[in-house]
């Protein structure tokens, strides 16, 4: 594949750095907010006992919706809370728009796209100074797709105090049109509702000669009223119209007024418009309906939507850019891989390789593509084992390696080595066979793609932030789906050093070779020592504490192993005695270690539960006892993680069971379970794959016929309580 007559073309190289650059690109429009919010006003300047309007301005993304003040079955509303200044009162309530109907499998929602504006009149006192005023609000919203992600902002807006009132006439002209999307009280019709059972019958009687409305529909303004994912069938009883709506299997102590919007499929007379407001006091008994088992899509047809050609469009949509934006999460985790305690050592005994050895360019460059090659090749290499072991029936996920004990005490084995030889306790080169290593070393591009290949080794313990959505995406797809993404995973890793190598140019920043790069090797064994130590303990999380004893001897046993080896090459005189002392270390650590393969094959390999909880606070999960507390009326936030993944500690410790974010669930009443996939559970990787992923960490919050609210990846304490705050 390489030779020393290969030129590299400039053309070579743009194709080589095309792909990330231009997903870079790509990415200043995919990572920016999916909805943007702004206030806008009618007024620009407002004068003493002044009415005038203020919105809420959502420009929602292609393809994303947020919520109505009923969601439907599932979701979370918009809420503005708003900071006014004096002399400044609210003339109403917020006013919505009338909602759009968004089908998420057997879901049914209520929502907005594109652009929603939500409505605000204010009155300015009499004795209002002439000042500048400044409105604030805080605005939270759930924004979904094929993920939910809570969101919100804090906005502003200063209109000026004068004289006299001085409209804006772009924003009163949006406004106004947003106003006409504003349903109004039904005229012309006289509406009255009727308890039968779990129905109520919306009876809606012409005051005189009316056309036909056709289809009808209605969004109850209130939850836990009407079942949005069941039929509401309409009939004629002479000119009056009569539509059966099914009652929530939630509502409590009866109903005794209805209110929400009426949507038609034709305009109703005499104002032309197709959606209406209803308020209508309801008589006779009303009991709870049945509970919905969201087993098929819902048999919901809502006037004025296409639902075939809407779904169809939407799925589209979601492919493609799930696909875009699964391979940007791909290649920024893969370039945060550089940085974690596992790769960061061998990334960097590259680099230093290149500024000791002062190499032609064209070598470096040989160096670099074959380095990536090796990270491509191993990365696709591990993904189509995995997606071979899951067409086989076997319930994995991304890190399924490291539920292995026998793969944990490898790596920790490897890791050793690796920190034991930045050390300088021995040198590799005196392990192997002679005329391997000088073999190796006048090879530079097979030692390059080996490197490639354990960078990838020694970055499997390590799971970076934004990997898991895609991963999860791409396991889910087809073959070259899943190549797509982990190249683009392998490209991230690869880029810097490769960066590095094409532009020699940005080598001179680094220190010239000195003591330093000694200096520099020794200090970087120490990331090492504690990845060591770190996977030690998922050893024992697997097993139990004796192993965890087991393997530290083993690895001392190890390290006198090769320090004797190391002196035996050394030595002069009594060489008898270095390579005995060699062959007893090296005995012990495995006779160490035996057990505990053992223990592990004959127990744990095999589907295993892990029963440990740990604390008071969070319960051990399970999916039937989710179902049981949802039931109630509780809502349930869970925790996928494992010991083996470096993200789930991290989150564990900063966010999760810090006393801010525990205050902030206790306040809203959230159970907490904790699924631990340190060791296989077919029960936790179902609940994975229904999620939609495939590996940890996954944070979730499940409710009772809402759809389950995910959270990122890499939490902040501001996330989980926003999100607290959109449940409530």
């Amino acid at each position: 594949m390489f030779h020393s007559g290969f030129r590299y073309s400039w053309v070579a190289r743009l194709t080589f750095l095309a792909l990330p650059l231009l997903l870079l690109v790509f990415s200043a429009s995919v990572l920016a907010q999916h909805v943007k919010a702004e206030l806008v006003s009618d007024h620009r300047v407002i004068s003493a006992g002044g009415a005038f309007r203020i919105a809420l301005r959502l420009s929602i993304e292609s393809g994303w919706h947020t919520y109505w003040k009923n969601p439907g079955d599932t979701g979370l509303p918009t809420t503005i809370k708003w900071r006014l200044p004096a002399n400044i009162t609210m003339a109403g309530a917020t006013q919505w728009p009338a909602p759009q109907a968004h089908f998420y499998g057997p879901y049914l929602n209520y929502g907005y796209e594109g652009e929603v504006l939500l409505i605000t009149e204010f009155v300015a006192a009499e004795n209002i100074a002439p000042t500048p005023l400044i409105f604030e609000a805080r605005a939270d919203w759930l924004m979904c797709r094929d993920i939910c992600i809570p969101d919100g902002a804090d906005v502003a807006l200063m209109i000026d105090v004068g004289e006299a009132s001085i409209e804006d006439d772009y924003w009163k002209a949006v406004i106004e049109k947003g106003q006409n999307d504003i349903p109004r009280p039904l005229v012309g019709w006289m509406a009255s509702a009727r308890g039968v059972g779990d129905t109520i019958e919306l009876s809606l009687t012409p005051e005189e000669e009316s056309g036909d409305p056709g289809a009808l529909y209605f969004f109850s303004e209130d939850e836990r009223v009407i079942e949005p994912s069941f039929a509401q069938t309409l009939r004629r009883d002479g000119d009056t119209l009569v539509l059966t709506l099914p009652v929530s299997h939630q509502i409590k102590d009866g109903l005794t007024q209805l209110s929400g919007v009426l949507r038609a499929q034709h305009p109703w007379s005499p104002d032309r418009t197709t959606s209406a407001t209803i308020n209508a006091p309801v008589i006779g008994m009303v009991t709870a309906g049945i509970v919905p088992t969201f087993t098929a899509s819902p048999a919901v047809e809502i006037p004025g939507m296409t639902r075939g050609a809407t779904v169809a469009k939407e799925n589209e949509s979601d492919r493609h850019f799930s696909l875009w934006l699964a391979m940007l999460f791909a290649f920024v985790g893969g370039m945060i891989l550089n940085l974690m305690p596992c790769v960061f050592p061998v990334i960097s005994i590259k680099v230093l390789g290149l500024v000791r050895h002062h190499d032609s360019r064209a070598t470096m460059r040989r160096e670099a593509y074959a380095f990536a090659s090796g990270v491509i090749i191993t990365f696709l290499f591990l993904a189509l084992v995995l997606l071979a072991l899951r067409s086989a029936g076997t319930h994995l996920g991304w890190g399924f390696q490291l539920q292995s004990p026998p793969v944990v005490i490898g790596l920790t084995v490897l890791f050793c080595m690796m920190a034991l030889n930045l050390s300088g306790v021995f040198e590799f080169g005196q392990i192997v066979p002679s005329s391997l290593a000088g073999w190796t070393s006048k090879n530079r591009l097979l030692d390059a793609f080996s490197s490639g290949i354990l960078a990838v080794v020694v970055a499997s313990p390590c799971t970076a932030p934004f990997m898991g959505a895609a991963i999860g995406y791409a396991l889910t797809q087809n073959v070259l789906t899943v190549i797509v993404i982990f190249t683009f995973l392998g490209l991230g890793i690869a880029l810097p050093f490769v960066l590095l190598a094409i532009f020699p140019s940005w080598q001179h920043r680094l220190p010239k070779p000195g003591v330093w790069m000694e200096r520099l090797r020794q200090f970087l064994a120490f990331p090492l020592y504690a990845t060591v130590a770190w996977l030690t303990w998922v050893l024992g999380a697997q097993t139990d504490e004796d192993a965890v004893l087991r393997m530290l001897l083993a690895l001392i046993a190890l390290a006198l192993a090769l320090w004797a080896w190391h002196s035996f090459r050394m030595a002069v005189k009594r060489k008898i005695l270095w390579i005995l002392l060699f062959v007893l270390s090296l005995l012990s650590s495995a006779w160490l270690i035996m057990p505990i393969l053992t223990y592990q094959y004959e127990n744990t390999v095999t589907v295993s539960k892990t029963t440990r909880q740990d604390s008071d606070v969070w319960r051990v999960y399970d999916a039937t006892e989710i179902s049981r507390l949802n039931a109630e009326g509780k809502t349930v936030f869970v925790d996928f993680t494992a010991a083996w993944c470096v993200t789930c500690q991290f989150n564990k410790k900063m966010v999760l069971d810090t006393e801010k974010v525990q205050k902030a669930f206790v306040d809203h009443d959230i159970i907490l379970m904790r699924a631990d996939w340190t060791r296989r559970d077919p029960e936790i990787s179902d609940a994975l794959d229904a999620l939609g992923r495939n590996g940890v960490p996954v944070y979730v919050f499940f409710q009772q016929g809402k759809k389950p609210i995910l959270l990122p990846e890499l939490l902040q304490s501001s996330t989980v309580i926003a999100a607290l705050k959109l449940l409530s």
